[in-house]
């Protein structure tokens, strides 16, 4: 996926043809205004006030506690984005973004983007920092209960979507009975796989602080005889020995050097099962030189600044997945998260 300058007229498509538009201060000017606006107007309440009748500028302001004149500059701002359309001064909310941004939506990412709003995006101030010096800010360590809150939400949230798709394409034994799911939290891909296999239970390894967040939201899918969590630190408990069909590693390996990644990949090819599978579920960092791919590219920056490791490349990945003993099997990209996939190493 890549995000695009679309000319609104045939001049506009002239000026951009002929490279006439400074189009980096779009970057530099109008994206970072865009990114704040959304976050806010999600942090505010501003979707759930216009959903539920709150229409006009006046209404929208005295709901959400805001002022009528910037309350009127972020509505045009979020109509321009395609959050709303407006008739008459009333604004009603597009049922594009609906899905998206009311957080009683069962495909809800506003836990993402509170997230965002009042711990990420202090960090980025760091980003400078980071290229001078190379530190990341490696921030699970220092995130404080409810900081731990507002992450589990947010990547509860953020995961839905994808969850239900690894659920069903997911590559794993049909006859599996046990997973063991490192540093799952929330559980939605173990939930989504034990739904497909009824034979299946799912042990989530996370850390103290990450299952006393996340319980609440493993909860809600009612599968608590088949998925429980278990606390531990996958750069240091041992997996056991052949007791697992299906192992999954998804949005972790990006936290870990590589190191430690074929470290861990070690202690999961001890604990499968003869043709059991090894999946790692991540972002993927585009080599130098090949395509571009926007979303790789920046989560790869994002989780160097912030986890202080980094993305990996597909062969990156394997390379842990064979010198652990595994055979490479399959390489599933997400149809709809971009720049993410599924790398599964199979053991013999």
């Amino acid at each position: 996926m890549q995000l695009s300058i679309t000319p609104d007229n045939p001049l506009e498509w002239l000026a951009l043809k002929i490279n006439m538009v400074p189009w980096p201060l779009l970057h530099a000017q109008i994206m970072p205004v865009i990114s704040k606006a959304v976050l806010e107007a999600a942090d505010r309440g501003v979707f759930e006030a216009v959903d539920q009748g709150h229409q006009t500028v006046e209404a929208i302001a005295t709901t959400c506690g805001l002022q009528p004149k910037p309350t009127r500059e972020l509505m045009g701002l979020l109509t321009a984005l395609g959050y709303f359309t407006v008739r008459q001064e009333r604004f009603t909310l597009a049922d594009s973004a609906r899905r998206w941004v009311l957080k009683d939506s069962p495909e809800s990412v506003v836990g993402m983007m509170l997230y965002n709003n009042r711990v990420v995006w202090p960090w980025l101030d760091q980003l400078g920092n980071y290229l001078q010096t190379g530190e990341g800010i490696d921030y699970h360590g220092k995130l404080n209960s409810e900081e731990w809150g507002y992450y589990q939400h947010a990547m509860s949230s953020a995961t839905g979507t994808e969850a239900k798709e690894f659920g069903r394409r997911a590559p794993v034994p049909k006859t599996a009975t046990r997973m063991l799911d490192i540093g799952g939290a929330h559980g939605q891909h173990s939930v989504a796989l034990c739904r497909r296999l009824p034979e299946l239970t799912a042990t989530i390894l996370d850390l103290p602080e990450a299952i006393d967040k996340a319980a609440p939201y493993l909860a809600k899918s009612n599968m608590g005889a088949r998925v429980c969590h278990k606390p531990g630190n996958a750069l240091t408990d041992d997996f056991g020995r052949e007791t697992y069909d299906i192992i999954l590693m998804s949005s972790l390996a990006h936290h870990f050097t590589p190191e430690q990644n074929q470290a861990v990949a070690q202690r999961v090819a001890a604990a499968l099962k003869p043709g059991g599978v090894y999946i790692i579920n991540e972002f993927i960092r585009p080599e130098t030189g090949a395509k571009p791919e926007l979303v790789g590219s920046s989560t790869d920056l994002f989780y160097g600044l912030t986890s202080a490791a980094g993305n990996y490349s597909l062969a990156e990945i394997n390379g842990w997945q064979q010198a652990a003993g595994l055979k490479k099997h399959r390489v599933i990209w997400y149809r709809t998260i971009p720049g993410r996939a599924m790398i599964v190493g199979r053991k013999p």
